[in-house]
């Protein structure tokens, strides 16, 4: 047990920094918030466009964990609204919820993004009014916690449970996207695709197609994702198909 102990809370947190996973000393003033040119250039792209990202959290956020956004272009848009919550906004009196025209893949203060759903043309058409929707009914725009949530990814999974065709497989590293919406206890898993059972984000188990199995221990996420084998770990995330 005292292994295993080790193995969690030492080894592989200090592997997340020692590979580069999640650089430590940023400044947030100077960092890098560029495209990291994964998405399609509004003004190049007619059609309509849905993509959902997570990069590591600033600093020593990101050890233990990602942050996640939404992205939203309809058709003929010549430009991407970003729809993420950003927990300082609080502090200055305004909602967590934030959707404003911006870059859709860009660098989190020089993290580099990982694309994890992505929806085209018609598709994304039919589905991004009801993206909308979801973001405007968001219930914790007015609270946000960095553990166990809600935040960032508390966000994102209530976004994927109301529009479960992006099919949204948020990683192991997603801490605050098992957080209970209103205190229930079950739930779909935010991919749609499975459930989950949880108290109050802290401890619970999930199944779901596209996650596989999850278990969760103190906001800590250790899974198996079968229909592609891997193994979904905290602190460093995937490890096998398609790793991210």
């Amino acid at each position: 047990m005292l292994l295993l102990l080790l193995l969690v809370f030492v080894a592989l947190p200090l592997y997340t920094v020692l590979s580069g996973q999640a650089p430590l000393g940023r400044d947030y003033r100077s960092a890098d918030r560029s495209s990291a040119g994964i998405a399609p250039r509004a003004e190049n792209t007619p059609e309509a466009v849905v993509q959902v990202y997570h990069a590591r959290a600033l600093n020593w956020r990101g050890i233990f964990g990602v942050h996640t956004w939404i992205a939203t272009k309809p058709e003929d848009a010549p430009e991407y609204l970003v729809h993420q919550v950003i927990g300082w906004r609080l502090y200055r009196g305004l909602s967590s919820v934030v959707s404003i025209p911006g870059i859709p893949d860009g660098r989190w203060f020089g993290n580099e993004p990982t694309l994890v759903a992505e929806l085209r043309g018609e598709q994304a058409a039919q589905a991004i009014p009801r993206i909308i929707d979801a973001v405007a009914s968001y219930p914790y725009a007015n609270e946000y916690k960095v553990w166990p949530g809600p935040n960032s990814n508390t966000f994102m999974a209530y976004i994927g449970r109301q529009v479960p065709e992006l099919r949204m497989d948020l990683p192991a590293t997603a801490i605050g996207k098992d957080y209970p919406i209103n205190g229930s206890l079950l739930d779909r898993t935010p991919s749609g695709t499975g459930y989950q059972l949880s108290m109050l984000g802290v401890l619970g188990v999930a199944m779901g197609r596209e996650e596989g199995f999850e278990l969760n221990l103190l906001g800590l996420n250790f899974g198996v994702d079968f229909v592609n084998p891997a193994l979904r770990l905290p602190f460093i995330g995937r490890i096998g198909v398609g790793e991210h």
